[in-house]
């Protein structure tokens, strides 16, 4: 019997087409972008068209592109190299209660250096109220970060309503999108944010690149300082190996975005346990404004750890953590007020571009037999 992975949120495979891209920067491909020679000209080449392709992905132009390590860097440089710069502006930064540690963590360390950090609450979807965002803004507001989509349970945030909140008061806005990218649209110049992050490996290209889109005219102090590699905002030789892996990456998922077949099989996997198990699943998160493979759902009076460590060929996630054998409440949850007899036994199923009909089938036998 086979192994079925419904873990995508956590990170993809990546894709055959991207491995295909990346093999002649093994081998052929070994110059330094910045040579002006024989070997290092096509190999700068190829990082300007792999930065193309990431902004045609987003909508905006390739100078607004900075490659990073992934996404935390990038939510990093966005959050404290903002801080940074504008600082002299004000001090104040409104994000919400369930963003990544990726953004929770960099703005601790920024409170630590005089920050004041603001976090609005969630409803029981995990959706932001907009109202509250602006509620919270102060005179020396100067940055609002918002997730774009909720990593554990898909809901997606009203970045479009934020946005406007933001221009009212002319407060930078930075959107994290590593769980958005190449499943739903992401054009900047439409959503109007001032930074959005992308992570490589959450959108089948490799682990260890992603990217920062930094609207023109919006300045950054860097976090990495040395020679002027991209754009003069992280210093150190790119690595173009990664950057041609995104760049066909951001290629492939222009397909993907607008296609409706995998949240047609997400939607049959909800109803293919609504009708094994009734009432005793329910669903977490916004039933209709969420990402098209997300299904986190709870196991009334279950434990979601246990349930998957029952079936050892399925790869799935439940967020919650276990410290000394005692099993805690996803935070995500906590925070959108779920019960504990129905929080403990959340489960998030992430489905992929690979996975079939059939494996979902045989996961829903795989729960029968367990629950």
């Amino acid at each position: 019997m086979k192994q079925i992975y419904l873990d995508y949120n956590a990170s993809t495979p990546v894709a055959p087409e991207v491995v295909e891209e990346m093999k002649p920067f093994l081998t052929d491909f070994y110059g330094n972008p910045s040579a002006l020679h024989w070997a290092g000209s096509p190999v700068k080449e190829k990082l300007m068209f792999a930065r193309k392709q990431v902004a045609n992905l987003l909508s905006c132009s390739p100078e607004e592109v900075i490659f990073t390590s992934g996404g935390s860097e990038a939510n990093n440089l966005a959050l404290k190299g903002y801080f940074f710069k504008n600082q002299h502006k004000g001090r104040h930064i409104i994000t919400s209660k369930i963003e990544h540690p990726a953004i929770l963590n960099p703005l601790k360390f920024l409170e630590r250096l005089g920050a004041e950090i603001t976090m609005v609450d969630v409803d029981q979807y995990g959706m932001v109220s907009p109202e509250d965002i602006e509620n919270s803004i102060r005179e020396d507001t100067i940055l609002i970060t918002i997730m774009h989509s909720n990593n554990e349970v898909g809901t997606i945030q009203p970045i479009d309503e934020i946005e406007k909140i933001a221009r009212k008061y002319d407060i930078a806005f930075h959107t994290d999108a590593s769980q958005s990218a190449g499943k739903v649209p992401l054009e900047v110049d439409q959503m109007n944010v001032d930074m959005l992050t992308i992570a490589g490996h959450k959108l089948y290209a490799p682990k260890g690149i992603g990217a920062l889109y930094l609207r023109k005219g919006i300045k950054v102090e860097p976090l990495i300082h040395g020679a002027g590699h991209e754009f003069g905002l992280r210093a150190g030789t790119e690595n173009t190996l990664l950057a041609v892996g995104l760049g066909k990456a951001c290629e492939l998922a222009q397909e993907y975005v607008y296609d409706t077949k995998l949240e047609e099989l997400t939607n049959y996997f909800w109803e293919q346990l609504r009708d094994a198990f009734g009432s005793g699943v329910v669903l977490n998160g916004h039933e209709k404004r969420r990402l098209p493979n997300t299904l986190n759902v709870s196991f009334i009076n279950r434990v979601g750890q246990d349930i998957l460590a029952a079936i050892p060929l399925l790869a799935a996630s439940t967020g919650s953590a276990c410290h000394s054998g005692k099993v805690e409440l996803s935070p995500v949850l906590r925070e959108m007020g779920v019960p504990e007899h129905i929080g403990m036994g959340a489960i998030r199923f992430s489905l992929g571009r690979y996975t079939a009909k059939e494996d979902i089938d045989q996961v829903v036998t795989w729960l029968k037999d367990q629950i």
